[in-house]
């Protein structure tokens, strides 16, 4: 999710912290100054679901489901091919969400959790303008609990109205890891306040009824390092290991040219336990171009573990994941591309997230929404003994031009065909070895989420509220298409044979009715 046009009022506060930028090799010592020091915060042990470990093949516990990011469910079977919103057909139940929706859920131990705004007002002694994570039951969608989270006062230049918490959490060991609408990384407990305790060392929780969010540690990007959100702060996380990986959304002013902190830290490593930066990089400085809305990915290339930041400069940079050191870079923009202001240039940055599988890498451009159509470019990316800035050699193939336009959409992959969306409203199916085009699918309407892979088919919404349903394979077939009343920006899961979609104001859980 990405956002969003004209900037209005105020600075951020906070602190300015020195970190490495993109000039640091792989064979770079540490430098001075590398690690971004944050509060130790001790989180307890969790205990966690029996269940859990039984269960975990059937969950989607982050956006992507895993750390590769790839958007094609390898085990999901039985999801309904069709369903109908009027008559009920196929819908196991549907859970009221805010007024704009734009988190994709993420399912684990019998939970789903989504980002929106406040405007249900599921705890009636909360009104206003808020940032929710809903918390749902698997069963029959009946709210368990929400973590609320009150507007930045600087108003929409960092924290948009309306707009909620674009964030999908990342479950793991009992806890969920998110970016509020604050800019803040959070981690909480998966049971919120409803199991009657306050977990963890934080204890400043402002809303604690039985309904409320129970955070365990919360780490203040715009405060304690001077992060300026450009709009808002969107990145779903991602764990590995001990370490929360995550984009801050640092970016630029009201004005849309000044970048307030360029040293502030666009890419963080953060303990999962204790909320401590563990490293963290300014990579692209003051090269940033609008925002950085996109998300971290975890992969290993001929034995060299590597995780992945698309920067705010339309560069992909990938780091060591255990302290940081630079390993590689790749430009995915022309070099004779030029970024102007509200989309009218042929240089993009990134919202799409990277998907690497094995030694290869897949990443697309694109730009705000509101900036509109412009040419695309997708990447297929050779990491295997990548080093430095790899841009005029590591490129497999290309696909993009006139063919295929901006997007922020981030692609899947199955028995080698590749399947991305652009904001046009285009599915494109690919050779995922040559980037040879198979078809393109007109969805007619303009399309935030990606596609999705599962049980053999490809699923995708779009802006008019229509989610179709086609056959994943060489040739194009169209097996349904569903108007679900609302827009779909959000991208569909299943778990369980439950197929989950979220329009802007409504969670829907959709399984084959049994007689």
């Amino acid at each position: 999710m990405l956002l969003f046009a004209v900037i209005s009022v105020a600075i951020a506060g906070g602190c300015e912290v020195l970190l490495d930028n993109e000039e640091k090799s792989k064979e770079a010592p540490a430098a001075d100054g590398k690690e971004t020091k944050a509060p130790a915060r001790a989180a307890p042990v969790k205990k966690t679901d029996s269940k859990k470990d039984a269960g975990a093949a059937q969950s989607w516990p982050m956006w992507g489901g895993q750390t590769s990011r790839n958007m094609a469910n390898s085990f999901a079977a039985g999801v309904p091919s069709s369903w109908d919103v009027a008559s009920g057909k196929n819908i196991k139940w549907r859970a009221p969400l805010g007024s704009q929706s734009y988190g994709n859920p993420s399912i684990a131990d019998g939970r789903v959790f989504v980002g929106t705004n406040n405007e249900a007002k599921k705890n009636p002694e909360i009104t206003g303008d808020k940032g929710n994570i809903m918390c749902f039951s698997v069963t029959d969608g009946k709210l368990l609990w929400q973590a609320v989270h009150d507007k930045l006062s600087q108003g929409r230049v960092n924290d948009w109205p309306e707009q909620g918490i674009c964030s999908s959490p990342v479950i793991e060991g009992g806890f969920i890891y998110y970016i509020s609408n604050r800019c803040e990384l959070v981690c909480a407990d998966v049971e919120g306040f409803l199991d009657g305790e306050n977990d963890g060392p934080y204890k400043d929780e402002k809303y604690t009824s039985k309904l409320d969010g129970d955070f365990i540690w919360v780490l203040d990007m715009l405060n304690e390092f001077g992060v300026f959100p450009h709009n808002l702060a969107t990145c779903s996380p991602l764990v590995v290991g001990d370490l929360v990986f995550l984009i801050t959304s640092n970016g630029v002013e009201r004005d849309h040219i000044a970048i307030p902190n360029p040293r502030a830290p666009s890419f963080l490593a953060v303990n999962k336990k204790t909320g401590k930066v563990a490293w963290g990089s300014n990579a692209p400085g003051d090269g940033i171009l609008h925002g950085q809305w996109s998300c971290a990915t975890y992969g290993v290339a001929n034995g060299v573990p590597q995780v992945l930041f698309p920067g705010g400069d339309g560069w992909l940079y990938s780091f060591k994941p255990n302290d940081g050191t630079l390993l590689w870079k790749f430009d995915l923009n022309p070099k004779d591309s030029k970024w102007e202001l509200g989309g009218l240039g042929t240089r993009n940055n990134i919202i799409s997230t990277a998907v690497m599988l094995g030694d290869l890498v897949y990443l697309a451009v694109g730009q705000d929404p509101e900036h509109g159509e412009g040419i695309g470019h997708l990447y297929a990316i050779d990491a295997n003994g990548a080093a430095g800035d790899i841009t005029g050699k590591a490129k497999l193939w290309h696909y993009g031009g006139e063919e295929f336009k901006r997007t922020i959409s981030t692609v899947a992959i199955a028995d080698g065909l590749l399947y991305i969306s652009d904001l046009s409203g285009f599915l494109h199916c690919l050779d995922e070895k040559t980037g040879k085009p198979y078809w393109v699918y007109d969805m007619l309407a303009a399309v935030w989420g990606s596609p999705t892979v599962i049980d053999g088919k490809v699923f995708l919404g779009d802006e008019d509220g229509d989610v179709v349903v086609l056959e994943h394979g060489k040739k194009m077939k169209v097996i349904s298409e569903t108007n679900m009343d609302n827009s779909v920006y959000t991208t569909p899961v299943a778990v369980d044979g439950v197929l989950y979609i979220a329009n802007r104001t409504t969670l829907f859980a959709i399984a084959e009715k049994k007689n």
